[in-house]
């Protein structure tokens, strides 16, 4: 829980420390100071990754799950691999003509593609957990994706990716270079296609790191290192966790959008004036920047926060719930009910004003009572409780509250 001046912030549900443990070798505190978007870190043997997905597990995904592109990509020798190559009609009624035939992937497989299951964050059960307590741990978004690569095989080329990430290897053996940044820091804006000769140019001298990673091995990279791997004599599984993290740009931004509330910013520059011309855009630039100063001057950190709150709290999906079970409940919500707040949900819950309270939820807001605020911050505080024991309301009131936050999905029965 994090109090500000008008309120508080809560990232509902109980969080299971130790997913950050089991990425890197070294404690959480090292880790911030000394590697995190600064440097790669090599962590061998940090244990066993079966649990989170093994080779039955991806079966179960191809052939058990109807997935669709983009969940699953392919590649070969550096190239994308078209989909049309291993995906076909659903089938009578579906209607839909790009789900996944696991028939196709095998025959990629056969030949040595590299297979991508993206996105299991959203669909895995074991990563949709990890990465809501990773997602918690860090205080950034967290994407999961899933890398099959069969033996004697190189899905990709030399890249480099925009956002940090960790690699956990889950089975097999996959070797990996990795090179020292040719762009420092890149953002999404810039990939690296853009500087392509750069990378390969790059690529083609000594790496930082050379190493086969084993079962167990975990590889941290931040954003702009350049990698790739290849496999030898055995099939390789391995885990990409993409660490979404916000940069300063990330602030320019939001203010660049602020800007626009501001008259003496959105005014136009005088009639004639060549922008091209430095003699005559000194003045109206002069002008501008005293413009901006002043503005800015006058920014408090809770408008960038305002700004970015939205955006950033629907960047990641909080935990799962059971939305048929928890509707099908609402009618007999009673004292004896037990509910918490939904894990990974962000909450902020502003101090009562004008007899009511404000509960901002990340594509909506509720106003409430003012009466309800004790009862809301015991509800939200990411602990399960029975309706009964709420403070602050009668019986009846607090079956009410419940049935509301329920129906919100803001709270989930625990």
């Amino acid at each position: 829980m994090v109090r500000n001046d008008d309120g508080v912030n809560f990232i509902g549900g109980n969080v299971v420390s130790g997913a950050l443990q089991r990425c890197v070798s070294v404690g959480s505190e090292q880790f911030s100071a000394q590697y995190w978007d600064r440097a790669p870190l090599l962590s061998p043997a940090q244990g066993d990754y079966l649990d989170l997905l093994d080779l039955g597990g991806v079966d179960e995904l191809l052939s058990g799950r109807a997935l669709r592109t983009p969940f699953v990509r392919m590649a070969k020798d550096g190239h994308v691999i078209p989909s049309a190559r291993y995906t076909g009609s659903g089938g009578a009624g579906a209607e839909i003509g790009d789900q996944v035939h696991d028939e196709k992937v095998l025959a990629l497989l056969a030949d040595g593609a590299t297979l991508v299951l993206q996105g299991l964050h959203r669909m895995w059960p074991p990563l949709v957990a990890f990465a809501s307590t990773l997602r918690q741990e860090l205080g950034t978004p967290v994407q999961i994706n899933a890398y099959l690569t069969p033996p004697d095989s190189r899905g990709f080329d030399p890249h480099y990716d925009t956002h940090g990430v960790f690699v956990l290897q889950v089975s097999g053996r996959k070797h990996w270079r990795v090179h020292a940044p040719v762009l420092e820091s890149p953002v999404p804006r810039q990939p690296w296609g853009g500087v392509a000769e750069e990378v390969a140019a790059a690529a083609s001298t000594e790496p930082a790191i050379d190493t086969t990673l084993t079962a167990g091995d975990a590889l941290y990279l931040p954003r702009g290192w350049l990698h790739s791997a290849s496999t030898a004599g055995e099939w390789s599984l391995h885990l990409t966790i993409g660490l979404h993290a916000p940069t300063r740009l990330t602030l320019i931004d939001a203010l660049q959008r602020m800007a626009v509330r501001e008259p003496r910013l959105r005014a136009g520059l005088p009639m004639g004036l060549d922008p091209a011309d430095a003699k005559s855009l000194a003045p109206a630039l002069a002008d501008t920047v005293a413009a901006l100063h002043e503005w800015l001057d006058s920014i408090t950190p809770e408008d960038v926060a305002a700004q970015l709150r939205g955006e950033t709290w629907s960047a990641a999906r909080p935990a799962p719930l059971r939305p048929v079970a928890q509707a099908a409940a609402l009618s007999a919500i009673g004292p004896d009910v037990r509910v918490a707040a939904r894990p990974g949900l962000p909450v902020r819950l502003e101090d009562p004003s004008g007899g009511r309270v404000a509960v901002h939820l990340p594509d909506r807001s509720l106003q409430l009572p003012e009466s309800c605020a004790a009862a809301l911050r015991t509800a939200l505080d990411g602990r399960p409780h029975r309706v009964g024991d709420l403070p602050g309301l009668d019986d009846a009131d607090r079956i009410v509250l419940a049935r509301r936050l329920l129906r919100e999905a803001a709270l989930v029965l625990a």
